[in-house]
């Protein structure tokens, strides 16, 4: 049951062969209400004057409501609209098969709510269409980004966001923005790749890219909450912690390479001398703070509770770690509150309680960190 709409530029595109097509792919389960709104918006946006050609997909998957009639009536309607549909559920389902099947040279992705302002959909497809970076991605938590949502969200977005930086050492600040781009011919090996199909779909997208040695791209984006978004913050959570685990096996085991194309680093002067780079250490250099702070726990221990204890030590240890590397304060305190609740958790969960046995817990708390940060750096690609 699908409906096709021609991959042609609008009126306002300059007439080009050398342009790269954009399809901007949106998903869509049981979105009735938001469905019609979010298409007319998103194509009178393209049509006032975006400079690519292109088209949107609207991606059915699974809706029990009149979201698929709603569908098939707008790719009626609006030229440039294309309409699919999936029996199986799953945001991550519905990306593959589209940009798995897609025409175009670069594939893109908006949730409906267009929580995300458009202003920001030419930057990010740019940074792809124009061979700087192979995906391309928006960022809630970078600086130049704006945000409105709830406590809640926010918590638990950067504290997941945090355990990606310093457990697999990603580059990129925010995986979970419904607002991504990619090279077509670059994304679909990867998808292969990929094996979930719900929300833990970008995240594994991001760390396979990194592991293969492409370029994400992070765009700042103005991003307002919707108050009936589908999204189930904590089983979503526990879900993904579920992901990293796997994904973190996949990598070790050497199962994520990927056969990928990419633009390799040329020097333009012909006279230029190359280096060799060094290797990275910065695994072992993330073991500083943990000596530290295993050692501080071991000496206040004598005084305090396990988790009064903890606190004191991580706070001396994260002195020591913003002394010597100067980080900001923000990036301090989400640093400080991740390991805060791992090592809390490590301590408490020690069978018989004592100041060595404790301090060991800490210890292979950031020895655990450290491994990760070491397979995901040391196999990247």
């Amino acid at each position: 049951m699908d409906t096709r709409a021609a991959m042609e530029p609008s009126p306002g595109v300059l007439a080009s062969t050398a342009l790269a097509s954009v399809d901007i792919v949106i998903p869509v389960l049981n979105e009735e209400r938001a469905l019609p709104g979010c298409v007319r918006t998103l194509a009178r946006y393209l049509e006032a004057g975006f400079p690519l050609p292109w088209r949107i997909t609207i991606v059915d998957n699974g809706s029990t409501d009149a979201t698929w009639p709603l569908a098939t009536a707008l790719a009626g309607e609006l030229p440039h609209v294309y309409a699919r549909r999936l029996e199986i559920r799953g945001r991550g389902a519905a990306l593959r098969a589209a940009w798995q099947d897609s025409p175009a040279d670069v594939v893109a992705y908006m949730d409906v709510d267009l929580s995300t302002d458009l202003g920001a959909l030419f930057p990010l497809v740019a940074a792809v269409a124009g061979g700087h970076s192979e995906i391309a991605v928006g960022t809630r938590l970078a600086p130049g980004a704006r945000t409105r949502r709830s406590l809640r969200r926010e918590v638990v977005s950067r504290g997941y966001n945090a355990l990606l930086r310093h457990g697999f050492g990603v580059r990129f600040s925010d995986a979970q923005c419904g607002f991504k781009a990619a090279r077509a011919d670059v994304v679909r090996p990867l998808l292969r790749k990929v094996g979930d199909d719900s929300w833990f779909f970008d995240t594994e997208l991001l760390l396979l890219a990194e592991h293969n040695g492409l370029r994400v791209h992070e765009v700042p984006v103005d991003w307002i909450e919707d108050g009936d978004s589908r999204v189930r913050v904590v089983r979503t959570a526990v879900d993904d912690l579920k992901g990293l685990a796997r994904v973190a096996w996949t990598m070790g085991t050497g199962r994520a390479r990927v056969r990928v194309r990419r633009a390799e680093p040329a020097p333009a002067h012909p006279d230029a001398v190359l280096t060799h780079p060094i290797s990275d250490i910065s695994a072992l250099i993330g073991l500083i703070p943990g000596i530290t702070h295993a050692l501080a726990y071991f000496t206040l221990r004598e005084m305090w509770s396990p988790v009064t204890t903890n606190l004191g030590a991580l706070f001396l240890a994260a002195f020591v770690n913003v002394t010597a590397r100067r980080r900001s304060a923000f990036h301090t305190a989400a640093r400080f509150a991740l390991l805060y609740a791992l090592t809390t958790a490590a301590v408490l969960g020690v069978p018989a309680g004592g100041a060595v046995p404790e301090s060991g817990a800490v210890a292979a708390t950031y020895c655990l960190l450290a491994l990760l940060r070491w397979v995901f750096t040391r196999t990247r690609n």
